[in-house]
């Protein structure tokens, strides 16, 4: 009887756990998750998850991971670390809401969020002339794509991080994307100067920005004024390219112009 009472007591006062709001979950999966995992949880990329019909309790323990850092990414382009920098800007309220709003959902058919045009598109065009107008100013080799890139800037970008001010609308970074050259080993060849041999172009990376360009991009994604493109290699844009991929990697860099190239830009010569 008296284990009876007490469970009694226990169990009147424990607090109940809030349920999660769907709805609520809806509202903010909508100004972010959509833009790459669709507004029902059915992706608009084959590379990236569908999170429709997940259990929501997978789902929770998977953002408190990212949020957390437990779940890291391998490297700052990675899936992963775009995760990262979207878990930290929700509450411990947003995670367990968009978890519901996920796990319920059929997972039948997929439908585009509203965002996806502001950030699938870019204003970002190719920078014709930038050889002669820009200046190379960093070589990185990525081994796990067996590639390595070549870093351009533009003088408005340049005369910024000279000065140690952020970078300004008006900027341009700009990156040529190689195949590494392979030796007998099927391994990258490297260079004189320690990175890959180059061998075959095989696209073009930009950021940019100007007065507006981030207007309509939603406040978890965006970067200030900045967008993103890919462009082939006879200089068109890369279809099927989401600018919301590249916004929330570089998402955690505010206090670094939102690049990862800051430093050497301002050791450019």
């Amino acid at each position: 009887m008296k284990k009876i009472l007490a469970l009694s007591v226990v169990l009147a006062v424990a607090p109940f756990a809030q349920a999660a709001d769907i709805e609520a979950g809806k509202a903010r999966a909508a100004t972010v998750c959509a833009a790459c995992h669709g507004a029902n949880g059915v992706s608009v990329s084959d590379a990236i998850p569908n999170l429709a019909a997940q259990r929501s309790g997978y789902l929770e323990a998977q953002l408190k991971a990212f949020k957390e850092g437990t779940r890291k990414a391998q490297s700052a382009t990675s899936p992963t670390a775009i995760m990262n920098a979207i878990a930290t800007q929700l509450s411990a309220d947003d995670i367990a809401n968009v978890a519901a709003y996920f796990a319920s959902q059929p997972g039948a058919t997929g439908a585009k969020s509203a965002q996806l045009p502001n950030v699938a598109k870019t204003n970002v065009t190719f920078p014709e002339g930038y050889k002669e107008s820009f200046t190379k100013y960093h070589t990185i080799s990525f081994p796990a794509t067996k590639q390595v890139r070549y870093y351009y800037a533009n003088k408005t970008a340049v005369a910024a991080a000279k000065a140690g001010k952020p970078l300004p609308d008006g900027s341009v970074l700009f990156a040529e994307v190689y195949a590494a050259k392979l030796g007998a080993d099927g391994k990258p060849v490297t260079g004189a100067d320690g990175n890959f041999v180059a061998e075959k172009l095989v696209a073009y990376t930009a950021m940019a920005r100007d007065a507006g360009w981030g207007k309509d991009i939603p406040e978890m994604l965006r970067n200030e004024n900045w967008n993103y493109a890919v462009f082939t290699t006879d200089k068109q844009h890369r279809p099927g390219v989401n600018q919301a991929e590249c916004l929330g990697c570089h998402k955690p860099l505010d206090n670094v112009s939102y690049t990862f190239t800051l430093k050497q830009l301002a050791e450019a010569k």
